[in-house]
């Protein structure tokens, strides 16, 4: 079975070399390898894909993604060894829509922020009340923000640097004035803490620790309920991950009511959002039903009454 894990450092590896992460879906497929190692085979096949990813209860959701996981190193094995199986890709599908972006007002993003003040301990008030302002002013996305460390700081510039994000990317991002008058205040108040040199993280918690990504979660739901923001509806409830939706869209409705050229534009704003591809930008601009009119009022506009 060591031929196996050679296999999956390999394939890790040269996922990796393509800006790749695959945190989550290494220690699934080593948890793959365990299953077969149990049952005596070194092949790969359909049925034990299935059966192992079916094997926690959970969601159908859940079972598509451990299955996906697996469907990747399936086919690098298969181009080694034919006598591996790929499972079909739609084998254990998930549920079609992707979930639909809370877009949060201003008065909604401060009722947050607010909401920190009910957080235990000073230090954990103002860690959580000047990340949620960060991450609203710059569309940075939430696993980045924890990620910063002071030295990617340059409050002397204004500027703030996003090292290694998606698919091995970096990034500047300028600051406005007042989100670094933001940040010294935080940092002041986070190198008077007793044990603010454990770690070098930005944002800390109270033991001095790096922000864990489950613990940012658990208190943004906290602070969600005494903000008491509702869903809108069962596929549209407000995540911390909506901070970045709501950025871009007020990003690209201040270009139109500015007249800006949109379309020209936009290739600015997929890479300050530090995005892939342009395409996963362009989405946003079916993600507002305020932002379809005003590109359909433009487009009226545009064609002068011509059908």
């Amino acid at each position: 079975m060591s031929q196996l894990r050679d296999h999956l450092f390999d394939y890790l590896r040269i996922r990796r070399s393509l800006g790749y992460k695959l945190e989550r879906a290494e220690k699934l497929l080593l948890q793959f390898l365990v299953y077969l190692e149990e049952r005596g085979t070194e092949i790969v096949t359909v049925a034990d894909t299935v059966a192992w990813a079916r094997l926690p209860a959970g969601s159908p959701d859940w079972w598509a993604f451990r299955l996906s996981a697996v469907r990747g190193f399936a086919s690098y094995l298969h181009a080694l060894d034919s006598a591996h199986e790929v499972p079909a890709a739609d084998l254990l599908p998930r549920r079609p829509p992707r979930a639909i972006p809370y877009l949060y007002t201003e008065a909604e993003i401060a009722a947050l922020m607010a909401a920190t003040g009910g957080l235990r301990g000073r230090l954990r008030q103002s860690t959580y009340r000047t990340l949620l302002g960060l991450l609203s002013v710059t569309g940075m996305r939430a696993g980045e923000a924890i990620r910063l460390d002071r030295h990617d700081l340059d409050l002397a510039h204004d500027v703030v640097t996003v090292r290694d994000s998606k698919f091995g990317k970096s990034r500047l991002l300028p600051l406005h004035r007042t989100t670094v008058t933001a940040l010294r205040r935080y940092l002041r108040l986070r190198e008077s803490h007793q044990r603010a040199t454990v770690s070098d993280a930005l944002f800390i918690s109270p033991a001095g620790t790096r922000l864990l990504y489950c613990n940012l979660h658990a208190t943004f739901r906290q602070l969600r309920r005494d903000a008491r923001l509702d869903a809108g509806s069962g596929r549209c409830r407000p995540r911390i991950h909506d901070l970045r939706h709501s950025f871009a869209v007020r990003t690209l409705l201040d270009w139109y009511r500015a007249g800006d050229d949109v379309q020209a534009r936009l290739p600015l704003l997929s890479t300050y959002l530090g995005h892939a591809h342009p395409k996963d930008t362009y989405w946003y601009l079916s993600a507002a039903p305020e932002l379809l009119t005003i590109a359909g009022q433009r487009l009226e506009r545009s064609l002068g009454g011509r059908p």
